[in-house]
């Protein structure tokens, strides 16, 4: 197991050669600590692990790593299924002011046509997806306060590389002086 920066994780996340909307996500409060733990998975993709912390309001830090090279039947039941209402998704920046506005031309024709007919919200976050083109979208189980149960049941299947990150990110936090409180 290669630990990386976070970046680089979604580097390779977007990279990927895999349909876009077959990503499936599971994110919530670290274990213990500053920061947040999230799993991205694709069935041809695998298994990515990212944990970071928010250095300041501008500047998230962390790492992450590829922990499984696909997705088996018991991982795979960990991650929502696509009727899940959470969603996310990850997004490159236009590479020129042409593809730029391509994108804009699209994502206008898109919610345009979802104005004018019958559609429903999964409808509207897949085309809204596809006009930006976005490398990967999906359902997502999220929770900002606490740790969702499948998260607990994925750091446990991954109880080495849990240890890794935790450790190299405590480094990070401590570098930081992130865990510090006010005087």
């Amino acid at each position: 197991m290669r630990i990386r920066e976070w970046q680089d994780i979604l580097a390779d996340v977007t990279d990927r050669n895999v349909h876009p909307n077959e990503w499936r996500a599971v994110a919530g409060d670290r274990q213990s600590g500053v920061g947040e733990d999230l799993y991205l998975g694709h069935p041809q993709a695998g298994l990515f692990v990212l944990k970071t912390y928010a250095k300041n309001p501008y500047d998230l830090r962390g790492v992450g790593s590829h922990v499984a090279r696909n997705l088996d039947d018991e991982i795979g039941s960990f991650l929502p299924d696509h009727d899940e209402s959470g969603r996310f998704a990850v997004q490159q920046a236009p590479d020129d002011e042409e593809r730029a506005e391509s994108q804009a031309t699209k994502l206008s024709e898109v919610l345009k046509a979802h104005a004018d007919a019958p559609t429903t919200p999964d409808a509207l976050f897949e085309d809204v997806m596809d006009a930006i083109e976005s490398p990967a979208f999906g359902p997502m189980a999220y929770d900002q306060y606490d740790r969702p149960d499948e998260l607990e049941a994925l750091a446990d299947q991954f109880e080495e590389a849990e240890t890794l990150l935790n450790a190299e990110l405590e480094e990070l936090i401590e570098r930081d002086e992130v865990d510090r409180g006010f005087m």
